[in-house]
């Protein structure tokens, strides 16, 4: 098992670059989840580290060596592709233990590896049938028992769920959770576009926007202390509510004035010199209750979606901005069509100047400028 330091990695296809200025270190034991949008970089990032993309700027180290010239074979990864590749002629016992055979490894060693890997993902008693026998999750249990086998250094995961049927992801995200807690020492890198996985499944995610790193952090730093707008709006399902306005009060706590007519004040304390300065208040959609008093937003309900355990209202803000959404508990489906005004716990109301948190305002960030989403 080993640990990973990237230093300033750059990935670039003649002058189009695509990666730049990734700094990272990730320790032995951690689980590692990429997020981003579609075209940030993420399973490049992958596959620089797995050594099938060359990198063209900084270092990439495992275990304290620099592996940036060393071939895919001698850098003790094993990968996990999205496609299961496995070889539709050979048992699931075959299959796993393929790699081990062309490395002449004995036969005692290679049946004690496929019967460890086996018992790990529950396919012992699968190991005599050919892929066309199993089904999709269990074809991607034997793609991860092929690289189990191998003892690597690094487990590296590009989007193993994303040909999964939604039971089927449910259930194989679980199982490598589960495979993860089996196997706590190992160093696990997974990419996803779905941040349910990487909410669930990380020990810390990195957002990745822009050819850069937007933030790393735990599911819930990521969640509760977003940095910037993109992070606020990336991570939660609906995204984070951007509400324009202007300090008024600062001190310990910051009061805004939105521009809506509402009135917000957050626990982010602020500086006599923020009197006045712009910002996004930003309430995640299951932050908002209904207001008796002040409020931050009210307007007209114009959808409703009805969840069961929570109840989705849809509003439709003048101008060009993204609806404002609040997700309240219970059935509302009467409140269609009318006024509702909305509040939030102070510690629950975030503040950007400039895309960035006011939060990290003494912490300059080594980041990407993201802009508004």
């Amino acid at each position: 098992m080993a640990d990973l330091n990237l230093t300033d990695i750059a990935k670039a296809y003649g002058d189009v670059e695509v990666l730049r200025d990734i700094d990272l270190k990730i320790e032995q034991g951690e689980l590692i989840v990429f997020v981003g949008p579609s075209g940030c970089g993420k399973s490049t990032l992958l596959r620089m580290i797995a050594g099938l993309e060359r990198i063209t700027g900084g270092d990439l180290e495992i275990d304290g060596v620099r592996v940036n010239d060393i071939p895919p074979s001698e850098r003790g990864i094993a990968m996990v592709f999205q496609s299961y590749a496995l070889y539709p002629h050979m048992t699931v016992r075959d299959n796993m233990a393929f790699a081990l055979k062309i490395a002449k490894m004995s036969q005692s060693e290679i049946d004690e590896r496929v019967d460890r890997a086996a018992k790990i993902l529950q396919l012992h008693n699968l190991l005599d049938r050919l892929p066309k026998a199993l089904s999709g999750g269990q074809r991607q249990r034997v793609a991860i028992g092929r690289a189990i086998v191998r003892d690597p250094k690094v487990y590296l995961f590009d989007e193993p769920l994303s040909n999964l049927d939604a039971a089927l992801r449910v259930a194989t995200r679980i199982e490598i959770a589960q495979l993860k807690e089996a196997m706590p020492e190992s160093t696990m890198i997974y990419v996803t576009h779905d941040q349910v996985e990487a909410m669930t499944l990380a020990s810390r995610i990195v957002v990745l926007a822009g050819g850069g790193i937007a933030q790393v952090g735990t599911p819930l730093e990521l969640y509760e202390r977003p940095e910037n707008e993109f992070v606020a709006q990336f991570i939660g399902s609906p995204a984070m509510n951007l509400l324009p306005g202007r300090i008024t009060g600062t001190g310990e706590t910051t009061t805004v004035a939105l521009d809506g007519g509402g009135t917000a004040v957050s626990t982010i304390p602020s500086q006599p010199g923020d009197k006045n300065k712009a910002v996004n208040v930003g309430v995640r959609p299951e932050d908002f209750v209904e207001a008796q008093g002040e409020f931050i937003y009210k307007g007209k309900v114009e959808i409703t979606e009805a969840l069961g355990e929570v109840t989705l209202l849809y509003f439709a803000p003048e101008g060009e901005r993204d609806p404002v959404i609040a997700k309240l508990p219970g059935v509302h489906a009467d409140v269609k069509r009318r006024e509702v005004a909305l509040t939030a716990d102070p510690s629950k109301v975030h503040l950007f100047h400039n895309t960035q948190s006011l939060l990290y305002r003494d912490q300059p960030i080594k980041k990407i400028a993201v802009g508004t989403h």
